[in-house]
C-alpha cells in the first residue's frame, strides 16, 4: 500500500550496506589476525570489489530494498540468509578462479557469518526505531475509510494488528444513511459520503479508501475522487475501476489481500525525494551557521529598536492539514495580529491572504530584514526538523487555508518551503492569489531536484539585488 515510499531511503540504505559490508570484512579479518592466521589486509581487500556489487544486487533482487513496512521479521531475514548463501557461493567461485590456493576459508566463513548478522541486526533496528516514531506521531499516514462493510472491517483489523506500518486511522464515512452510527470498532463514524469533502478538510486526511464501492454509482464516485485530487489527497479503491480523469493510477495489493486501484494527484520520485531530503539537511547546516553568525547584531537591533521577543512562532500548515510552528526573526511590533483587522480593508491581495505595502506594522528593523530576507533565517531550523523543505510552496496559516477553495487545497499537498516559484517570480508584482496558486501548482506538478536547484539559484540572484523583497 506504501510502496512508493520506499525509495526515498533506498539510496541511504545502499550506501550503509555497503558500509556494513566492508566492516565485516575488517572485523573477520581482524579476528583471523587475531589467531595468528592472517598477516596483511591488503592481499584480500580485492576481494570487496566482488562482494559488495553482488551482495547489493541480490539485496535489490530480494527486495530489501522496497518497502519493509509490510513484511515480517521472519521473512526478511529468510531473505537475508537466502541473499549470503547465494553471494558466498559467487564470491567464493570468483576467488577461487582468481585465486585457486592460499586463501582463507576461516576468514571467509567468518566474513558470511558477520555480513547475515550485521545486515540482520541493521534491519531490526531500523524496524525498531521506526515503529517508535510512528508510535510518536512520526512517519505516519492518516486514513479515512468510506464504508462500513466487510472490506472496511478487513481494513481496520489488517491497520490495527500491523501498528508497526504506520497508517492511523481517521474514521469512517457510510454509505448507508439507515446504518448511520457515531462509532465503530472504537472509531469515530464522521458522517455520510456526502461529507467526504467537509471531513477531508476538518483534518488532516493523507489517503482515502473507498471499501464499498458498489454501494456509490459510478458518476456520484469519480465526483468525490476528481474533488480529492484537486485538494491533493490520494485516494484508493478495493474495486479495479477505470477512472476518466487525469491522474496518476497504481494498481496493487494490501497485504496481499485487498486490491486496491491507487489515484495520486501527483507523483513524486521517491528517489529523488531522497536528494532532497540530502539538499535541505546541506542547505539547513549551511544556513543555520549564517544565521548564528549574524544573530549577535540581529538581536541587538530588534531590542534597541522595540521591546518583545526575537523570535516569533506562528501556526502554519504544511502536508494536507498538518500544523506546525513556523519561525521567523519578529519583524512587526507586539501588537501586530491586533492591528491586523484595522487594516484587512487595505490588502492588496485578492483571495486567502493578506498583504499591504509599507506595512504600519513592520518595524524599521524588521523592514530590513525582510527586504533582505534575513527574517526567514531561523525557518532553516524548520527545515532541519523535516518540517519544511528549502524549496516548496510558502506555508499558510489555518486561517488561510479554511477560505481555500478546494482547488487552491491542493497547493498543501507537499511539504512547505522557505523560498519557491512564487518567490523569484516577482512576488511584490502578483496580487491575485489564484496566480499565486496556479505557480505553487506548476511547481507540485513538475517538481523535480533539478528544479529545486534552479530555484535555489534564482532565489540567491532575488536576495543579493532585492528583488521583489516584502
Amino acid at each position: 500500500m506504501l510502496k512508493e515510499q520506499a525509495g526515498f531511503i533506498k539510496k541511504a540504505n545502499i550506501i550503509f550496506d555497503a558500509a556494513l559490508i566492508v566492516v565485516s570484512f575488517v572485523v573477520a579479518f581482524d579476528l583471523r589476525v587475531r589467531l595468528g592466521a592472517l598477516e596483511k589486509l591488503d592481499q584480500y581487500a580485492w576481494v570487496l570489489l566482488i562482494a559488495v556489487p553482488v551482495w547489493i544486487y541480490l539485496l535489490e533482487r530480494f527486495g530489501l530494498y522496497a518497502s519493509q513496512r509490510m513484511t515480517s521479521l521472519r521473512e526478511i531475514l529468510r531473505s537475508l540468509f537466502k541473499v549470503t548463501t547465494i553471494a558466498g557461493v559467487i564470491t567464493s567461485s570468483c576467488i577461487y578462479l582468481l585465486e585457486p590456493s592460499g586463501f582463507s576459508r576461516g576468514f571467509f566463513i567468518i566474513f558470511l557469518l558477520l555480513c547475515f548478522l550485521f545486515l540482520a541486526s541493521e534491519q531490526m533496528l531500523v524496524r525498531f526505531a521506526l515503529r517508535l516514531l510512528r508510535l510518536e506521531g512520526y512517519n505516519y499516514r492518516n486514513i479515512l475509510l468510506v464504508g462500513i462493510g466487510k472490506s472496511s472491517l478487513r481494513i481496520v483489523n489488517l491497520v490495527q494488528n500491523h501498528k508497526e506500518w504506520g497508517l492511523r486511522l481517521i474514521g469512517f464515512l457510510t454509505v448507508d444513511q439507515e446504518r448511520a452510527q457515531s462509532e465503530l470498532l472504537g472509531y469515530p463514524v464522521l458522517g455520510g459520503v456526502d461529507d467526504l469533502v467537509q471531513v477531508c478538510k476538518a483534518n488532516p486526511v493523507d489517503e482515502v479508501i473507498f471499501c464499498e464501492g458498489g454501494e456509490i454509482c459510478g458518476p456520484e464516485r469519480v465526483e468525490l475522487m476528481e474533488q480529492l485530487h484537486l485538494m491533493g489527497i490520494t485516494t484508493r479503491t478495493v474495486l479495479n475501476l477505470y477512472y476518466q480523469f487525469d491522474c496518476h493510477k497504481d494498481l496493487g495489493l494490501l497485504h496481499g489481500e485487498v486490491p486496491l486501484l491507487t489515484c495520486q494527484p501527483v507523483r513524486l520520485d521517491q528517489n529523488q525525494l531522497f536528494y532532497k531530503r540530502c539538499l535541505d539537511l546541506v542547505g539547513a547546516s549551511f544556513g543555520l551557521l549564517i544565521s548564528a553568525l549574524l544573530f549577535p547584531f540581529i538581536a541587538l537591533a530588534l531590542k534597541l529598536e522595540s521591546p518583545g521577543p526575537l523570535f516569533f512562532g506562528q501556526t502554519r500548515v504544511r502536508e494536507n492539514g498538518r500544523t506546525f510552528t513556523c519561525w521567523k526573526f519578529r519583524s512587526m511590533y507586539l501588537d501586530a495580529e491586533e492591528r491586523k483587522k484595522e487594516l484587512m480593508h487595505l490588502n492588496e491581495m485578492s483571495g486567502a491572504i493578506f498583504k499591504i505595502k509599507n506595512d504600519p506594522r513592520v518595524t524599521r528593523v524588521g523592514g530590513f530584514l525582510r527586504k533582505t530576507s534575513l527574517d526567514e533565517l531561523p525557518q532553516f531550523w524548520n527545515v532541519l526538523k523535516g518540517e519544511m523543505s528549502l524549496v516548496g510552496t510558502r506555508p499558510p496559516t489555518p486561517a488561510e487555508v479554511d477560505g481555500y477553495e478546494n482547488w487552491q487545497r491542493k497547493r498543501i499537498c507537499m511539504k512547505p518551503g522557505i523560498t519557491g516559484l512564487w518567490q523569484v517570480s516577482g512576488r511584490n508584482r502578483i496580487t491575485n492569489f489564484d496566480d499565486v496558486v496556479r505557480l505553487d501548482l506548476q511547481y507540485i506538478d513538475s517538481w523535480s531536484i533539478m528544479t529545486d536547484l534552479r530555484l535555489i539559484l534564482r532565489t540567491l540572484k532575488v536576495v543579493f539585488f532585492r528583488e521583489g523583497a516584502c
